[in-house]
């Protein structure tokens, strides 16, 4: 990374980045979450997004093979922006981006630094305010949540980012090999002793008749979703769902204006096999339904995949840091459903004092129990 003092907007491998100029100040917009427009952060001034008219297409995995072979020897590698307003060149490993000597929004030609470029997106449909909002709400029905918690509303830093993920279309055929169990009663004989006297009685024992089973089971899956960045914890991740897949839109690059946007570090190859992790969860459950019976073993299953497709698409995430007790705590939003995951604080004092309550209520209820017993005699 360098100065824009330092830099020069001709040295090889830099690529300018694309603007989006206000026709009203002339400074650079950015997209306005929420909306289909461009905004101007200084006078205001809007601008629409004109719709491509083009569809978002599933790929078939033959046409990685057609693709022609970019300059980088991994995912990710890093590229040179340029920046329109300063000149400033900034080495970055993303899409796009602000530039952090002048702030100007930096959105990179996808299709000249990625093997596959994004075929679909949801817009940011949360702005910072409504990040905000959100988080609040969130803090606030925390329970066990320092009260000083609900307070926090500035003390904040925010950051939009764009998120790749894969999405994974099949049709699957799955050979099966289990048991079934149907359940029957029989009667059982016992003995019983009830005051010195000792007696037989029956009872009703439930068994399990297990039988051997095996057959066929068919399932298309659709938007089999898996993140395309191992940046985030997966398992974080799979918390901000579920996304409405079926209101993407084409990729646009107006759309990435003034938000950061990750690119992805898992090839789509590595990606579907984790959508068939996913898929053989689902798979099992068809083949236990279709085995039927009271219970079921499935101890073998052979999976096979037919008219397999991706794509690669954009999802808007608000990433939040804030401060309390001296301690960076974070926490990221769907930014556009809202759902908030993250951690937070405990406060010491609120659990003590339900431990304490409860531990109360169970005295009262002892005493009241011994008293009845008392009263009794």
């Amino acid at each position: 990374m360098s100065h824009p003092n330092a830099a020069d907007p001709n040295a090889a491998g830099a690529a300018t980045a694309r603007s989006y100029p206000c026709r009203s100040c002339g400074a650079t917009l950015e997209y306005a979450p929420g909306t289909h427009r461009m905004r101007c952060p200084y006078c205001r001034q809007e601008q629409p997004i004109a719709p491509t008219g083009r569809e978002v297409r599933e790929h078939d995995f033959a046409m990685l093979a057609r693709l022609p072979v970019k300059p980088r020897e991994t995912a990710g590698a890093a590229h040179m922006f340029v920046c329109p307003g300063c000149h400033a060149h900034t080495e970055s490993d993303t899409l796009s981006e602000k530039c952090q000597f002048c702030g100007t929004p930096l959105v990179a030609e996808a299709g000249a630094i990625e093997r596959i470029v994004p075929e679909a997106m949801i817009p940011f449909g949360i702005d910072r305010d409504g990040a905000r909002a959100a988080l609040r709400k969130w803090t606030s029905s925390r329970w066990f949540a320092p009260s000083s918690l609900k307070k926090v509303t500035e003390a904040e830093t925010f950051k939009g980012s764009y998120l790749p993920y894969w999405t994974y279309d099949a049709s699957t055929v799955s050979d099966y090999r289990g048991q079934r169990g149907d359940h029957y009663w029989v009667t059982e004989t016992y003995t019983v002793t009830e005051n010195g006297q000792t007696r037989t009685a029956t009872r009703q024992v439930r068994k399990t008749r297990w039988s051997s089973a095996s057959g066929r089971v068919s399932r298309a899956f659709d938007d089999v979703l898996v993140a395309g960045t191992g940046r985030v914890p997966a398992r974080q991740l799979e918390k901000l769902t579920p996304w409405p897949l079926a209101q993407v839109v084409p990729y646009q690059q107006e759309y990435l204006a003034g938000f950061q946007t990750v690119r992805y570090d898992i090839e789509p190859e590595s990606g579907f096999e984790s959508a068939k992790q996913q898929m053989a969860e689902v798979i099992e459950d068809d083949c236990r339904r279709d085995i039927g019976g009271d219970e079921q073993r499935v101890s073998s299953v052979d999976t096979h995949y037919f008219d397999l497709t991706f794509k690669l698409v954009l999802l808007p995430v608000w990433f939040l840091t804030y401060l309390h007790g001296g301690k960076t705590w974070q926490v990221m939003v769907n930014a556009h459903t809202g759902e908030v995951i993250g951690k937070r604080p405990h406060s010491a004092a609120k659990i003590a004092s339900a431990v304490l309550a409860v531990v109360a209520v169970i005295a009262v209820v002892v005493f009241l129990v011994l008293r009845a017993r008392g009263g009794g005699y």
